[in-house]
């Protein structure tokens, strides 16, 4: 336990002094300068507009910020020799794993609510609690993500892109249900059969992020407690089955 509290530590000391705080203080200003912006052009639905618009680059811009911070920690860590040294103790390398992750879900789940307290301003607090702690828990799936494809491909361009691709799939596996289940013109042959399969395949192993987070939660209100537990089951089976993957890759390696 002292081994992980003391990784907790010093993975939240690399973000502190990374300037994770700072970029996303920046990321927040710049979002409420474009709602600001809005507020002068837009004609009608003036508070919608800006929490739409607000809502979705502030939700981007945390996955990215999480997704590079752990990958480039990692990366940079692993050629400066520190992952060997720390590897090198008298402790499992499940207890490195679980320290790191834990460090890095606490950074994203900081960066969830921090992202959330501005929205307060445009809708009731409560729905941009709701929206904050939902961004949270899509962080957690991002950190499990972008740790398992770090540990895997070592290398930071290859590892980002592969995150980068997983997360624009997971929020859009839905409507590629939905256009290939209903091409233009209908369904004309074995092609579009095998399609729709092989999409259908694809999203039941992806996470349905875009049903999490949602700006209609900060416009017309929560969801029902029951699509709130299952979107957290969701979650939680899926950063446990990303986390061992990752895992098994780092007991497979050799440093």
């Amino acid at each position: 336990m002292d081994y992980i509290a003391a990784t907790i530590k010093s993975t939240l000391l690399e973000a502190a002094r990374s300037r994770v705080a700072w970029m996303a203080v920046v990321v927040l200003g710049l979002a409420l300068g474009l709602a600001a912006f809005l507020q002068q052009v837009a004609l009608i639905e003036q508070k919608e507009i800006q929490t739409a618009v607000a809502a979705a680059v502030l939700r981007a811009a945390a996955a990215f910020l999480v997704a590079a911070f752990v990958i480039t920690s990692l990366v940079r860590e692993a050629n400066d020799k520190v992952t060997e040294l720390l590897l090198s103790q008298p402790v499992p390398r499940s207890a490195y794993f679980a320290g790191k992750f834990a460090g890095y879900a606490l950074v994203g789940l900081a960066l969830g609510f921090f992202f959330a307290v501005p929205l307060a301003l445009f809708v009731p607090a409560s729905r941009a609690l709701v929206w904050g702690a939902s961004l949270a828990f899509e962080l957690l799936v991002v950190t499990a993500v972008s740790l398992f494809c770090v540990l895997s491909l070592t290398q930071t361009v290859p590892a980002f892109a592969a995150t980068a691709g997983f997360y624009l799939l997971g929020r859009s596996i839905d409507a590629m249900r939905t256009i290939a289940a209903d091409p233009i013109g209908g369904i004309t042959g074995w092609t579009d059969i095998a399609v729709r399969w092989i999409v259908d395949a694809i999203a039941v192993l992806m996470p349905s992020l875009d049903r999490i987070t949602l700006t209609a939660w900060l416009l017309e209100g929560p969801p029902p407690l029951a699509e709130v537990g299952a979107l957290l089951a969701q979650t939680a089976i899926y950063v446990a089955l990303i986390g061992a993957a990752a895992l098994f890759d780092l007991h497979r390696k050799s440093f």
